[in-house]
């Protein structure tokens, strides 16, 4: 089987161990997009292709939106390159405010569950999902996720996409935002290098300024780079590590969280 979108291999999809089903959304081996090689389909049948496997995805991804609305819940999709600290950020959030409300997570990674291993660590329960070879989630399986979580009302669902920022641009997971995560270590051209999935992006935390003495990394221009790829993106500069620049992502969490709350009721409450 292939991804529909980037011709990889997805192997077995595994939901905290168990075999997801893709419920046929991914196409037979060799029917890759039109940017992978698949002898004996011509370009148009590629494309067409790639358009029915978005086009299923969007119909999922709008299942779990009407969901998330109906239970108050804000989901959050965190992309990144891997390395970013992403994993390490989310850790350090999930301690600060896991008084403040109900949260929950799901993991995406390639192999092994070590990273919901950490944040059930935290106390915050989450779910992982193991995509074999894929190098994204779907939104079928943030669906099954979800299932298997049941987040409480009014919660902040974090999901941590497979580190990659070329296919999670494309497949939307029905979330209220994307929220990408740039560490300085990777270069200020990023946003130009990425433009699809900084575009996409409806944050941008620029991670690990700790770092900037010892870097060349240029912030003013890392800056100007992501303007002129979204020129309304919202950007805060964090660090995980020791913690500079991490209230200001809190309150923006705690605003957009309360914000999406007004004039939501749990169904128990409705009249």
């Amino acid at each position: 089987m292939m991804c529909g979108v980037c011709g990889c291999g997805d192997g077995e999809t595994r939901i905290d161990g168990h075999v997801h089903d893709h419920d046929g959304d991914s196409p037979a081996a060799g029917d890759g997009p039109a940017h992978a090689h698949a002898p004996g389909l011509t370009p148009a049948r590629m494309v067409q292709i790639e358009q029915d496997i978005l086009a299923k995805n969007d119909r999922y991804a709008r299942a779990n939106r009407a969901w998330f609305a109906e239970h108050g819940v804000m989901a959050l999709n965190l992309v990144s390159s891997p390395g970013s600290g992403k994993t390490s950020l989310l850790v350090r959030t999930l301690t600060a405010l896991r008084e403040a409300f109900p949260m929950a997570v799901i993991e995406g990674d390639q192999a092994t569950d070590q990273d919901a291993a950490r944040i059930r660590s935290v106390g915050v329960p989450a779910v992982q999902i193991n995509t074999g070879k894929g190098c994204h989630l779907d939104a079928h399986m943030v669906g099954h996720a979800v299932e298997r979580l049941s987040p409480e009302f009014g919660a902040v669902l974090f999901i941590e996409n497979v580190g990659n920022l070329v296919c999670p641009a494309a497949f939307d997971l029905g979330e209220a935002a994307k929220v990408a995560i740039l560490s300085v270590t990777e270069g200020e051209d990023k946003p130009l290098k990425y433009p699809d999935m900084f575009h996409a992006a409806d944050l941008v935390l620029i991670n690990k300024v700790d770092l900037l003495p010892h870097l060349d990394f240029d912030l003013s221009r890392c800056l100007a780079y992501l303007r002129r790829v979204n020129p309304g993106v919202q950007v805060l500069t964090v660090s995980a590590r020791t913690g500079e620049g991490m209230e200001r992502w809190y309150r923006w969490l705690r605003l957009t969280r309360e914000s999406r709350l007004i004039g939501a009721e749990p169904r128990s409450l409705m009249v």
